[in-house]
Order: C-alpha cells, then sequence, then structure tokens
C-alpha cells in the first residue's frame, strides 16, 4: 500500500483497533492466476498474532489459498472532503480515510474443536450481550452438519501496514474547518472521521 509518511499508523494499537472494530474485511489471493476476494468477517485473536475466519466450501478461494501470501483489507472510516470548506480557491476535492492491510499466509483448521472455538467468538463478538443465542444451544447434530459447509482457517499474520489520511498535509487551520464541516453532518463516516481528526491533531 502507498503511504505517505505523514499518514502512516505507527501506533500499534491503533492498528489492532481498526482491525477489531471494522473486521469485515476483503481477503484478496490469487486463484487459477489471477487476483480473487472475498468479503467476511475477520477475527483477531487475543495474541495478535492470527486471524480467523471461514469460507463457504463452494467458494473456490480457497482451494489454492495455500502456499501464498495473502492480503486482508480492513475499511475504517471514509468520506468526502469538499474544498469548498477551505480558505482558499487553490483547492481540489480528496477523501479522508483509514485502513489496515494484513499480509500472511493461511493455515485451513483441521481440529473440530478449533473449528468451533472460532465460531464461538465470532458469535460472542457480533451478538448483543443480552441476546438470547447461543451457539452451544443449538443442536449438536444440525451444527455438525452446517460445520461440513464451510472451511474454516487462520491466517498467519506477517506484516501489518496502517493508513490514516486525516488531511495533515493541510494546515492545522484547514483541518479544524474541515473537522467543523464534518460535525455538521449526520452521517457515522462524517462523525467518525472528525473524530479522528481531533485526536489527531491533540497528538
Amino acid at each position: 500500500m502507498y503511504i505517505p509518511s505523514h499518514f502512516k499508523i505507527t501506533d500499534e494499537a491503533m492498528n489492532y483497533d481498526i482491525m477489531k472494530e471494522h473486521s469485515f474485511a476483503t481477503l484478496f489471493s490469487g486463484h487459477n492466476g489471477i487476483p480473487f476476494a472475498t468479503h467476511l468477517p475477520l477475527i483477531l485473536n487475543k495474541e495478535n498474532t492470527y486471524l480467523y475466519g471461514h469460507f463457504a466450501r463452494p467458494n473456490p478461494q480457497w482451494k489454492d489459498i495455500k502456499n501464498q501470501t495473502v492480503l486482508a483489507v480492513f475499511h475504517g472510516p471514509h468520506c468526502y472532503i469538499s474544498p469548498s470548506w477551505y480558505e482558499t480557491k487553490k483547492a481540489v476535492p480528496t477523501w479522508n480515510y483509514v485502513t489496515v492491510h494484513v499480509y500472511g499466509e493461511v493455515e485451513f483448521l483441521e481440529d473440530e474443536n478449533e473449528l468451533m472455538g472460532s465460531l464461538q467468538e465470532m458469535v460472542l463478538k457480533y451478538e448483543n450481550p443480552d441476546s438470547s443465542y447461543r451457539l452451544q444451544d443449538i443442536d449438536a447434530e444440525f451444527l455438525t452438519g452446517m460445520n461440513k459447509g464451510v472451511q474454516g482457517f487462520k491466517i498467519k499474520i506477517n506484516k501489518i501496514e496502517g493508513k490514516a489520511k486525516l488531511s495533515q498535509n493541510h494546515s492545522l487551520q484547514r483541518q479544524e474547518l474541515v473537522i467543523n464541516q464534518l460535525e455538521q453532518i449526520s452521517h457515522t463516516n462524517e462523525q467518525q472521521i472528525s473524530s479522528l481528526m481531533k485526536t489527531n491533531l491533540k497528538k
């Protein structure tokens, strides 16, 4: 990923937070000689060394994904930045965004307990704490049948790149103008980007 020095995320904890908070990722690999992508949730383990996920078995991507470097892209908040918000007419439109790229190698989950553990972690992450749904309450025979339809995997993390393009290449005055405009837009992305920009200004 192209990362100008002023956009590079140097805080390792921030990279992990983005991966956890925006865990519905895009996983890229080579398949039959061309790039192939699957959109799926990836769960970071507690040691920050592996990402866990599962493919639907009919998805051909998993069949030749081993023995190559894969790329998982975590898409954080992003939004349009209008030049009309600046104090000058000598400006062009741009886009502010946060993203993390993770490179690694895929290992299949051959052990049923490890697969169930990864699925349990996923349910606990996404279900509300007061939800009545519990994976352990599901009929065991039904669950075994469903598990045969997926290929569980984990990605051994070899490299992480984080990028936060938050108008750092503009003056403090211009960054503040952008923040003020974004705060007036009620959409989630704009609100999250303005919050990140304010945090960045305090560093």
